[in-house]
């Protein structure tokens, strides 16, 4: 099982809170970990609108997990009991075309439609690589909505918290669901 006491440790030297923001407050104002709930998501607010979760609105939501469990398989493995969110992405339908050609690539035959792909260091820089240079493959699906073009920062946080956590021994995956 994560303890939030080691997630904790381990990613916040790359999610510093914001004391302004609302998203991050408990009641009486203890300041919440930031990046269990997404400290990114607060650096742009056209991005931080986009990805709060809509519970009853379809959509395409996206999720990078980590586990400490070393998973049997690359992808279509069980989902462990013990992940924790790392990060959350609402309607980036860019980012989940790339995420769904690494799957295939792994080997991945589902509809990309809640099938984890687990994320190496090396497929880590392949993205952060395809985030700088604007190349995430324009993808649409139904109920996806659109890549903005506002994304780049959250993304980039999204590479330094699954660095950070693939070195401290976790192991990060990508889910998603639509």
């Amino acid at each position: 099982m994560v303890s939030v006491e080691r997630m904790i440790a381990t990613l916040a030297p790359v999610a510093l809170p914001s004391m302004n923001c609302p998203h991050h407050l408990r009641q009486g104002g203890a300041v919440l970990f930031m990046t269990v709930c997404g400290y990114s998501r607060c650096s742009s607010l056209g991005v931080h609108q986009r990805n709060q979760r809509k519970e009853h609105i379809m959509g395409l939501d996206m999720y990078a997990m980590i586990t400490e469990e070393e998973l049997p398989q690359s992808v279509d493995f069980k989902k462990p009991i013990d992940a924790v969110e790392l990060h959350y992405w609402r309607k980036h339908p860019d980012l989940h075309g790339w995420m769904e050609g690494l799957y295939s690539g792994k080997g991945g035959n589902g509809s990309f439609n809640l099938d984890p792909v687990v994320l190496t260091n090396a497929d880590i820089d392949q993205l952060g690589t395809a985030i700088e240079r604007n190349e995430l493959p324009q993808t649409d699906g139904y109920f996806f909505g659109q890549s903005l073009g506002d994304e780049f920062a959250d993304d980039l946080a999204f590479i330094a918290k699954a660095r950070k956590a693939i070195a401290d021994g976790y192991t990060v995956y990508y889910d998603s669901w639509w």
